[in-house]
């Protein structure tokens, strides 16, 4: 729809409002402020927030062992295409929620088997979901129950002959490579998606792999969609074993707070503080102890012996600077990870969070929630990171 045109008196009170809303935001992990600031802040904790600590999707949906599958293959995937990189779990629930709804209505047992089996609709160019070409059958009913054709299998929908010819690999250890066996079939996907050794951290290089498994435009568009739902979901914990010393610090510290609230200018070397606004409620003027995003890197790398400048901005000019172009893969545990409105121009970083492995960091995200756990993908306008340690 075209919007009508706005007269030039009114596109100054447009970019004014917009100028005030962006001036706060930008200062939401900053201390205190006094004056016109001060005055905006209050105007915009009057605006409904969230009072539960949801973030941007959910795992909710997805069965703990058919979870588990998809984490054991992005586990595994290093030895299957060591040059494979960034396939993450949530890539697999994107793909498995479109084809079979994460194997919903089926049951699976602790060795990964599901049933009763899923078959896909038979291809035998009926026009029935869809399939307009017969198939000839490669399995004679093996894996599909028919030798009148072929249909796909799964709770990922492998044709046999795909899975038989390339996908197909045994990751329960049972010695069957079995598209019916929730670990086996996550770790073949993984290994199809990968290809020859993709880049999967690579958007183009991503959708290229979900329209090999599904040559459609509107389905590479759903799959990313349930891809960037469960990557922004909050994780409840994150492996540090391998972690060790002054980043094992930093991160110790931070962890330790979680579930502590969001409290804007909230937090300093010692601990949660009282901030001046942005309660669960939203209440203007509301005081909350607690931490805000920047309060929460200070403290943590105050435990390291490290002290921080107070503002997210201010920090970016910390240590070595890792920059956007740099990309996620460029980051290890313990460093400062920053969102800016303009990556690439630090004075209008807004955010910071602690980067703590395997696309995840520690993060006080916003008003109404909590430290916890999020994707680094949660937040928009990726501004790189820093190395202080």
């Amino acid at each position: 729809m075209r919007l009508p045109s706005l007269s030039r008196p009114r596109r100054r009170a447009k970019w004014a409002v917009v100028l005030a809303l962006v001036l706060f935001t930008a200062v939401c992990c900053a201390a205190p402020l006094t004056g016109t600031l001060n005055a905006l802040a209050a105007l915009a904790a009057t605006r409904s927030t969230t009072s539960n600590d949801q973030g941007g999707g959910t795992i909710a949906d997805i069965p703990p062992r058919m979870l588990q599958a998809y984490q054991k293959a992005a586990t595994l995937i290093g030895q299957q295409v060591p040059g494979c990189r960034g396939l993450d779990w949530p890539v697999l629930a994107g793909i498995a929620k479109i084809e079979s709804n994460h194997a919903a209505g089926h049951s699976i047992a602790a060795n990964g088997d599901i049933t009763p089996r899923i078959y896909g609709v038979l291809l035998n160019g009926s026009g029935v979901g869809g399939n307009t070409s017969a198939v000839a059958d490669s399995d004679h009913g093996r894996w599909d129950g028919t030798a009148q054709g072929e249909r796909a299998v799964g709770p990922f929908q492998f044709l046999p002959s795909t899975w038989e010819d390339s996908a197909g690999r045994d990751a329960n250890g049972d010695g069957v490579k079995d598209p019916h066996n929730a670990d086996d079939a996550a770790l073949g996907a993984a290994v199809y998606l990968c290809g020859n050794g993709r880049d999967l951290t690579d958007p183009s290089q991503l959708r290229s792999a979900i329209l090999q498994y599904n040559h459609s435009g509107t389905y590479a568009d759903e799959v990313l969609g349930w891809i960037h739902q469960y990557r922004a979901a909050p994780q409840s914990s994150v492996d540090l074993s391998h972690v060790t010393g002054t980043a094992r610090t930093v991160l110790d510290a931070a962890l330790s707070q979680k579930g502590v609230p969001y409290s804007w200018g909230g937090g300093d070397a010692s601990g949660p503080t009282t901030g001046i606004c942005c309660s669960p409620s939203g209440k203007s003027g509301a005081s909350i102890k607690g931490f805000d995003c920047s309060g929460l890197t200070v403290y943590a790398y105050a435990k390291a012996g490290i002290s921080l400048p107070r503002t997210a901005s201010d920090q970016a000019g910390a240590g070595r600077r890792i920059t956007a172009e740099q990309g996620q893969r460029a980051l290890m545990p313990g460093d400062l990870v920053f969102y800016a409105y303009a990556p690439g121009r630090d004075s209008t970083i807004y955010h910071v969070g602690i980067y703590a492995g395997n696309g995840q960091m520690i993060n006080a995200p916003k008003p109404g929630t909590s430290v916890r756990m999020d994707a680094v993908d949660a937040m928009s306008g990726f501004a790189g990171g820093a190395r202080l340690l």
